[in-house]
């Protein structure tokens, strides 16, 4: 069970009562500490207690001193009376931009392309200033240096068909039987029939 008792209003108890023991313990701290900030502001003051009602004031400036809290008064005052008017933050707005990715028509004209012949007659122009003007512009009034050696022959590694039977083109399909018969009979007709009666009718006619 517990020590603390709840008593009702108006009894104080002398037994097992803990306030009013935390009353009596803080009343001789009270009493404690006023006397010491006692003793301490006797020995500031000195053996004279009236010393600080005795002493004037030093001499205020009133351009650059407060004149006691009247500027600040006059600062309240001046800030009550702005015109102060609410403004009402509202958070960010999203932005529907249009995206040129999905609308292209957003986005600007595509360029006209060369036409192939232009392209070749640049081409043209390039290789020769890259290959003749520009190494005679920079060497000019240079001595030229001397040939390095000509890069050596190399055997050409090309593949070859008969031994690598994945590069030849796909045979042929063979024609079917019926077909085979079809074209014998239209080649005996044209060698046996048509032929020789073409060449006998040009004979005639020359």
């Amino acid at each position: 069970m517990s020590d603390i008792h709840s008593l009702p209003i108006g009894v104080l108890p002398t037994h097992n009562h803990y306030g009013l023991r935390n009353t009596q313990a803080l009343a001789g701290v009270s009493h404690v500490w006023q006397d010491f900030f006692a003793r301490a502001l006797a020995e500031q003051l000195g053996e004279d207690a009236g010393t600080l009602s005795k002493k004037t004031p030093a001499p205020v400036d009133a351009s650059v001193e407060p004149r006691e809290g009247s500027d600040l008064l006059s600062q309240i005052v001046t800030q009550r009376q702005c015109d102060v008017q609410d403004t009402e933050i509202a958070p960010p707005e999203p932005l529907f931009l249009p995206i040129a990715e999905f609308e292209l028509d957003l986005l600007p004209p595509a360029a006209v392309p060369f036409p192939p012949d232009e392209i070749v007659a640049q081409q043209r122009q390039q290789n020769f200033e890259s290959g003749w003007v520009r190494p005679l512009v920079l060497t000019a009034g240079q001595p030229l240096p001397e040939p390095g050696p000509a890069p050596q022959p190399q055997p050409l590694h090309l593949p070859i068909a008969e031994f690598e039977l994945d590069l030849l083109p796909p045979a042929a399909e063979p024609f079917p039987p019926q077909e085979l018969v079809e074209q014998q009979k239209q080649l005996d007709y044209d060698c046996q029939w048509a032929r020789p009666l073409i060449l006998n009718n040009l004979r005639l006619a020359a």
